[in-house]
């Protein structure tokens, strides 16, 4: 079953220490672009999130982002050890400024690190950080799976009317061929001059064979049933299916240069309209 590359998950919880969030959105990419947005507090713990996010995921642009609302009773800490090197890093860098503004304690206060929650357990923290995570993380490869189903569904769809305009071309195929071969002799009588009647023979096989399309049907047919074996395939499967549609575009190209009837161009026309829509939905599985 396709998974989409668009999603979005988040989920809330209250803790003793104050509100945890955890938010996961991904849209459609070449390849896995991950990105995570979290508290100072919490950085450690990156490089585990983002082994989560590359086991789980194969495509996409996904930002995830951690907040922690802490609670009004929780006591916030000042680490003087860095608030000293920023503020000696400030007035340092003062010397070299014409008119410096005085260092303003808030703006201090806010930079990452010199702020820290004192006597909370930071294995419990960083424990229920990782659990929420991976909680989000399945909310949105849920949410990614029941999209991929409906773009399958469209996909079918568009399968089941391309092949209808496959048959119907093979349907009138031969009386499209006698049709063209009587214009030809039709053509030739009206202008009443001799003609080699073997050369007559040769030029009406050369022009069937030119004009020969079952070829291309067939491969048509090929794609569309490779396109419906990946649909029922667990593994990623968007760059395949990117690559069929390609496939399929250029024999309905090739049908209708070949065509030269008004029903088979028209019907040529419709099968590169539902290739295309295929083609958009495509770019959206992972």
């Amino acid at each position: 079953m396709p998974r989409s590359m668009t999603g979005f998950a988040r989920i809330e919880e209250q803790q003793p220490w104050g509100q945890l969030i955890c938010e996961i959105r991904s849209v459609n990419h070449r390849y896995l672009e991950p990105s995570i947005r979290m508290p100072d507090v919490l950085k450690r713990l990156e490089v585990s999130l983002r082994d989560q996010l590359r086991t789980q995921l194969s495509r996409g642009k996904v930002e995830a982002s951690i907040f922690i609302k802490w609670d009004e009773s929780t006591n916030q800490a000042v680490n003087l050890d860095v608030a000293r090197s920023l503020i000696d890093l400030a007035q340092s860098l003062s010397q070299h400024i014409l008119h410096p503004a005085p260092i303003n304690p808030l703006e201090v206060l806010r930079w990452p690190g010199v702020l820290h929650s004192a006597s909370l357990d930071q294995e419990a923290i960083d424990a229920a950080v990782l659990n929420l995570f991976t909680r989000t993380l399945t909310d949105l490869q849920a949410n990614r799976t029941r999209e991929g189903a409906e773009l399958a569904q469209l996909i079918e769809q568009r399968l089941v009317m391309i092949q209808a305009g496959v048959d119907q071309v093979k349907i009138h195929l031969p009386k499209l061929q006698q049709l063209q071969q009587e214009k030809l002799k039709n053509k030739l009588d009206a202008l009443a001059v001799e003609i080699d009647r073997e050369r007559l023979a040769q030029e009406l096989v050369y022009l069937a064979q030119k004009s020969d399309v079952a070829e291309e049907l067939d491969r048509l047919e090929t794609h569309l049933i490779e396109v419906r074996h990946c649909l029922k395939q667990k593994e990623p499967i968007g760059r395949k299916l990117d690559f069929l549609m390609q496939e399929l575009n250029r024999e309905a190209n090739t049908l209708s240069s070949k065509s030269n009837a008004s029903e088979t161009t028209q019907i040529a026309v419709e099968l590169k309209v539902l290739i295309e829509q295929m083609r958009e939905q495509v770019q959206n599985i992972e």
